[in-house]
């Protein structure tokens, strides 16, 4: 009997000592091909690890698309990529029942699956396809499946979307509701990389030379370390500093700041709440920590929070944005001493 814990915690280290090694090596064969974006290459790390999607705003031009190919490579998952346009319909990503006829002349209703099932699915330019489009990728992010003429189908296992949207040339697109901007776990912002770092690319991309990631992974090792992260213990006192500060971004709440009261119409969701607990889980077991600390949560406030929270007219007028509010609530509610 005494032996039982002391088996149970050797088999716990030894499953943190591979995430960590997994996590590392992610970085570096990622690093192969990316250049820069060190935070952003932690925020999609920390999507795959809890099990969450992430939503990309950024340039053209800024590499989303590769970042996504390369991750999905390194990871040794299938990686499936949709362009959305104007008039791209549900059918077109879930998949469409045919008929098909056998050597014996029976005819027979048969599904052939869309590029929805897939591991990794790059939704390029969402918000370009109309909501009856959007409503099927919704459900199955929420739900890792589809519906197709009644028929349910499962998702292969892990199910990671990563959605882009392009922040210029916004006629003719089709805004995400709130309630699918909820389901994402991040919003990350993918900017210009710096003059150094652009030189690395252009001596990277215009040789013979073509870089490559290995895939040092596999799906059901994701899957594992998933559940390790919902592992990973966090104290209560961490729990409610989160806990607060997502209830900081709501208008009507009694602990909102004054800057929340002047520009916020609605704040974060409950699922903000989880997602920011989860979210530092993660990233705990990433910096090395078998417990959540108060900077894993404070870090990634803003990229949980940014697209949850929507401001009023004041602050357009103002041009106050999402991100200066949220940075003022994190002064204003800073953390407890430890």
């Amino acid at each position: 009997m005494s032996t039982t814990p002391q088996l149970d915690t050797d088999v716990l280290k030894s499953r943190v000592a591979r995430f960590r090694e997994v996590d590392s090596e992610i970085v570096r064969q990622v690093k192969r091909v990316i250049v820069g974006q060190d935070e952003v290459l932690e925020q999609v790390r920390i999507g795959l690890f809890v099990g969450g999607h992430c939503l990309i705003t950024g340039l053209p031009g800024t590499a989303k698309t590769l970042l996504v190919r390369t991750m999905a490579e390194v990871l040794g998952l299938e990686f499936k990529r949709i362009q959305f346009t104007p008039d791209l319909m549900p059918s077109d990503i879930t998949g469409t029942d045919i008929i098909e006829e056998d050597e014996h002349g029976h005819r027979a209703w048969t599904f052939v699956r869309g590029p929805l099932f897939a591991n990794v699915l790059l939704a390029d330019e969402i918000n370009r396809t109309p909501p009856k489009t959007q409503s099927a990728l919704l459900e199955a992010m929420q739900e890792r499946a589809c519906t197709v003429r009644g028929n349910n189908y499962k998702l292969p296992a892990p199910f990671f979307v990563l959605a882009t949207q392009n922040p210029i040339e916004l006629e003719g697109t089709y805004p995400l509701p709130e309630a699918q901007l909820d389901r994402f776990l991040f919003n990350i912002l993918l900017d210009y990389l710096t003059a150094e770092e652009e030189l690395q690319v252009v001596d990277l991309t215009t040789t013979t030379h073509v870089a490559k990631a290995d895939p040092i992974t596999t799906a059901q090792e994701i899957l594992d370390f998933q559940q390790l992260v919902r592992m990973t213990p966090i104290s209560e006192t961490v729990a409610r500093h989160a806990i607060d500060l997502v209830r900081a971004t709501r208008l009507k709440d009694p602990a909102a700041p004054d800057v929340v009261r002047k520009y916020v119409n609605y704040g974060g969701s409950v699922r903000a709440a989880q997602f920011l607990v989860l979210g530092a889980k993660a990233r705990a077991l990433m910096k090395g920590r078998y417990h959540v600390s108060f900077e894993d949560v404070r870090e990634l406030f803003v990229p949980i929070l940014r697209h949850r929270v929507l401001l009023n007219f004041h602050a357009e007028s103002e041009k106050v944005s999402t991100d200066d509010v949220l940075k003022q609530i994190l002064q204003v509610k800073p953390a407890p001493k430890e």
